[in-house]
């Protein structure tokens, strides 16, 4: 293979994985409040607002604290996002190729996303691990807490201190809350659109408007927000638990017995707490995505001396539930579905 050849094949995981990771820098501090808020025990059945335990975070622990576990966000990124991304591209791809020019069911599409997201998650739930640990540790009692200092010791130690198998913490309900994103975009994404479409009047409904893509994406984030939280509420659980100081074990046995001790100490509504922040993360994070990804890909193909046009700039074609619409210039809908399911 030439070298050409290899960057055009790796051109959907490299720039896919950067806009990602420059996504999740953006939006970090929004996520670590959502995971302390899954994460806090309420006082007195009160759970404070995103904004006061944003403020709490850079009173105690500094703006550098409001960016902790950084490193473990970029390297879930470079790894999860990377695979993901690529994954769903190269998939699609292939359907479009196999079904030469059809309209695309909308069950290989959903195949498509469930498939190559579970593979995914499977590459990067360790990193995820680490990312939950280090975004709550400044919560912890100064004694109580774990002191990583980058994502490469805590996976180091974590394997070492309660072995291998414990990066994969919250394996199940990370798949479960992948899957339920991807049905949460994939059934609001393309209807949202239309509807958005009746107030933006786009010229050509084919090739949707800036305003009408982010105005999808806000909406079809919503629906993966409030889908997906409750898994992603067990998983943060499973991920960050810790074993009881007097009896050794663990609190949580696995995802059921986290399901129903959580419904039952704390309520239903619980597996919705911090919905706000999480909804402030997974609709900026595509809409950074959408805004970036066109300039990463014209970097990377001048770098890699592969030609600035053509269909091949993003995509071959806009993949959507109802088949494929050329676009040269590329339109970054397959960015935004494959950000909506992203953590």
């Amino acid at each position: 293979m030439s070298s050409k050849s290899f960057a055009e094949a790796a051109q959907p995981f490299v720039c896919g994985g950067s806009s990602a990771m420059f996504a999740s820098f953006c939006i970090h501090p929004v996520d670590l409040v959502k995971v302390r808020m899954q994460l806090l025990t309420p006082t007195n059945g009160k759970v404070p607002s995103p904004f006061s335990v944003l403020s709490n975070v850079v009173k105690t622990e500094g703006i550098p604290g409001a960016y902790a576990g950084l490193s473990a966000s970029l390297t879930r990124q470079a790894t999860y996002g990377t695979a993901r991304i690529g994954l769903h591209r190269v998939v699609s791809n292939k359907l479009q190729e196999y079904n030469a020019g059809a309209p695309i069911p909308f069950y290989q599409k959903a195949l498509s996303g469930m498939v190559s997201g579970a593979m995914a998650v499977c590459i990067g739930t360790p990193f995820d691990v680490a990312l939950v640990r280090m975004q709550n540790d400044g919560s912890r009692p100064p004694a109580e807490r774990r002191g990583y200092t980058n994502v490469f010791n805590a996976l180091s130690r974590v394997a070492k201190e309660e072995g291998v198998t414990s990066l994969w913490k919250g394996l199940s309900p990370n798949i479960l809350r992948g899957m339920s994103m991807n049905v949460g975009m994939m059934a609001c994404y393309d209807q949202a659109k239309q509807t958005i479409q009746l107030i933006t009047k786009d010229p050509d409904p084919t090739i949707p408007s800036l305003q009408t893509k982010l105005g999808s994406a806000a909406t079809a984030g919503f629906c993966c927000a409030f889908l997906s939280l409750p898994f992603d509420m067990i998983k943060s659980r499973l991920m960050n638990q810790i074993p009881d100081p007097s009896t050794g074990k663990m609190p949580y046995s696995g995802i059921v017995d986290c399901t129903s001790k959580i419904a039952r100490q704390e309520g239903v509504a619980a597996f919705w707490r911090g919905f706000s922040a999480y909804y402030g993360r997974c609709a900026p994070h595509a809409m950074i995505i959408l805004l970036s990804i066109e300039t990463v890909t014209s970097f990377y193909r001048s770098a890699c001396g592969l030609e600035a046009s053509g269909a091949s700039l993003v995509t071959a074609g806009r993949f959507t539930s109802t088949g494929t619409v050329p676009n040269p210039v590329g339109d970054g809908d397959e960015e935004i579905e494959d950000a909506e399911a992203d953590h």
